[in-house]
């Protein structure tokens, strides 16, 4: 593949998905030269805080594995300067990799604007140019064509054709629809509440909702601004476990992880 400029193809592992507050616990660059050069940096990075048991199994990066690494602050101006003036290459990088990163560099005192780059996402390209839609599982695990697309009984007839196929193709030679119970997406976010308007992050419990979302936790609203605690109290949509929750925090309660 051709490049006319430095290429530099990121990956970044977390300890969770709060560009907000997450930190970065590794960190894998690999520059490419127009002249073929290939470069690399890639370490691990002691975020400050405990790694998560949900990122250790997703990564296989504990506590004990970074206890010795450098924190963000400490490898900054490497990692700055390695980029040097690169495009950026990753999978999903714009959404996340990214925008983290410059909140890491922001934090030690780097402005990294990577929005006057260009970025080549290649998560970006590949849902561009392969479907994911209710068509294009009836072909993947059908072979067939969706006639009719978004007639409600077209559609329906298709979902089921789909979840017969699934059954077939991932049910170890078992005929019941009760092997696909199995696939569950693994949620990187914690929440407290059944309406997830209160999620745990680093021990303590945030909003995941309203002007303090993600930014402050609960204690430290309670302790800042208790009259936003009263006002969140009159919304009609609050449910009662939340309601609970903040009645508590007012009165210097809170629950413990």
């Amino acid at each position: 593949m051709k490049i006319k400029h430095p290429l530099v193809v990121l990956d970044i592992e977390s300890t969770g998905v709060w560009i907000e507050k997450d930190k970065i616990i590794e960190i894998a660059l690999l520059k490419y030269s127009p002249d073929g050069q290939k470069e690399t940096l890639h370490m691990k990075i002691n975020p400050g805080i405990a790694i998560p048991a949900i990122v250790t199994d997703l990564t296989g990066i504990a506590d004990k594995d970074v206890q010795d690494a450098p924190a963000f602050k400490q490898v900054a101006r490497q990692i700055f300067d390695f980029l040097g003036d690169a495009d950026f290459g990753g999978f999903n990088i714009e959404r996340f990799d990214l925008p983290l990163l410059q909140r890491e560099f922001a934090e030690a005192g780097i402005q990294f604007e990577w929005q006057e780059r260009k970025v080549y996402d290649a998560q970006k390209v590949y849902h561009l140019n392969e479907k994911r839609d209710l068509s294009a599982a009836l072909q993947f695990y059908c072979g067939k064509e969706l006639v009719d697309a978004h007639s409600a009984l077209a559609d329906s007839e298709a979902v089921y054709a789909i979840l017969v196929g699934q059954v077939r193709k991932y049910g170890g030679g078992q005929d019941d629809i009760c092997v696909l119970e199995k696939f569950e997406y693994t949620a990187m976010i914690e929440f407290y509440d059944e309406d997830r308007k209160f999620c745990w992050w680093n021990g303590k419990l945030y909003p995941a909702f309203g002007k303090y979302r993600r930014k402050l936790s609960l204690d430290e609203i309670a302790r800042r601004e208790p009259s936003y605690l009263s006002w969140l109290l009159k919304l009609d949509d609050l449910k009662e476990d939340a309601r609970l929750l903040i009645q508590g925090a007012m009165r210097g309660e809170f629950p413990v992880r």
